[in-house]
């Protein structure tokens, strides 16, 4: 009750009524704390200087709402899809909110119109929108509670702006990707896989390591060794989660990160 009579005045009056105003025609709530959402506009490259010479932007918010933008998805798909195993479920999550949806989804809402960046020209401005919509969600998560961020990204975004079907049907060929990166790049690859012995007699698997160059840069594992391949090869493009110091790998891997874009 007391949201329905705030949200005109709100929208129409004090500082910050543009900013209530671009909250509410993109998903639909006025919010308690409006603070969090404008920082959640504020990219790094427009970063905020305070007084004792730190700087304020969205990294932060963009961290958390990864995060949760990640387990409602994967919330999603599990309740969406029981027949699947983990190896799609992965994969359909990984498309879902990848750069190049999210950026999708931040521009369908508008939200590409309010974000705050000076990275014109700059590699990273294709990301900004994406990422801003994922702080965005950290915004709500913290203003309103993981409840209401389910059922807005689910029932609304997603609902509106995501394409299950087409999802599916985009391309999963992780394998032929990379070698063809890799060949564009004259760099050498090759799958080292083996029967999984671990997995018992009865239900035989498959582990496969994929070398970029020498250096193993992918892991996987499946019911086959054309499964074990593909999911080694769609490991690499989630390189961000592994531990990887050596020099010569950062730089590969640098180059890679165009295989998940």
């Amino acid at each position: 009750m007391f949201d329905f009579l705030l949200r005109p005045f709100r929208r129409k009056h004090g500082p910050d009524k543009e900013f209530y105003a671009a909250i509410d025609d993109m998903f639909g709530f006025i919010p308690h704390n409006i603070e969090l959402y404008k920082l959640a506009l504020i990219h790094k490259s427009a970063s905020v200087e305070l007084e004792d010479g730190s700087h304020i932007n969205n990294e932060r918010l963009e961290f958390l709402g990864d995060a949760v933008i990640e387990s409602i998805t994967s919330d999603f798909l599990f309740i969406e899809f029981p027949d699947r195993d983990e190896g799609f479920m992965t994969q359909l999550r990984s498309k879902i909110v990848s750069r190049q949806s999210l950026n999708r989804i931040a521009s369908a809402i508008g939200l590409d119109r309010h974000v705050i960046s000076n990275a014109a020209g700059n590699a990273s401005q294709k990301h900004i929108y994406g990422d801003a919509f994922e702080a965005m969600m950290g915004a709500i998560y913290l203003d309103q509670g993981y409840d209401f961020v389910n059922r807005l990204l689910i029932n609304d975004i997603y609902g509106r702006h995501l394409s299950i079907e087409e999802v599916l049907r985009s391309e999963t060929d992780f394998k032929s990707r990379l070698i063809e990166w890799c060949q564009k790049n004259h760099y050498s690859i090759e799958f080292r896989t083996e029967q999984d012995h671990s997995s018992g007699s009865s239900h035989p698997g498959f582990v496969s390591t994929v070398y970029v160059d020498g250096i193993a840069l992918g892991y996987g594992s499946g019911d086959s060794k054309k499964a074990a391949e593909q999911n080694a090869a769609y490991s690499v493009s989630q390189t961000q989660t592994m531990s990887i110091d050596d020099e010569n790998s950062a730089r590969i891997l640098d180059k890679l990160d165009r295989i998940s874009n």
